[in-house]
């Protein structure tokens, strides 16, 4: 492998996106689909924060104790948007960068995903 290629030869470029008024429930029905644990967050192509399954899990962690709670579950996914719980300030990428660059990222900051941005438009994730 060649750690220092671009970036742009590994990340993916068809990406799910959310917008920060959606509502958790949509982000929860993405999430429960199995294949994404990650979500970028844009407005108008840019990329604005990040959402992730263990940020829903935390939303949802102690709301359910008993059966009749899960209405409740529900409508609070229901009433609470993304840009209530997103990340922002994260760090990103460029295409141009090199792989070894992205790696070390990973290794120092433990990320699970890194969006690629090129000229504040979201491009890919890695």
């Amino acid at each position: 492998m060649n750690f220092t290629a671009p970036v742009s030869d590994f990340m993916t470029r068809k990406l799910v996106t959310v917008l920060p008024t959606d509502k958790l429930d949509v982000v929860k029905a993405i999430f429960d689909k199995g294949t994404i644990n990650h979500l970028p967050v844009v407005r108008y192509k840019t990329l604005v924060g990040f959402i992730s399954k263990t940020d829903i899990l935390n939303f949802r962690k102690g709301l359910k104790t008993s059966p009749g709670e899960d209405l409740e579950e529900k409508a609070r996914l229901k009433h609470y948007a993304v840009e209530d719980i997103m990340k922002t300030g994260i760090a990103t990428l460029e295409p141009t960068d090199r792989l070894n660059v992205a790696l070390q990222l990973f290794l120092e900051n433990r990320f699970h995903a890194l969006p690629i941005v090129e000229n504040d438009v979201l491009v890919g994730m890695l």
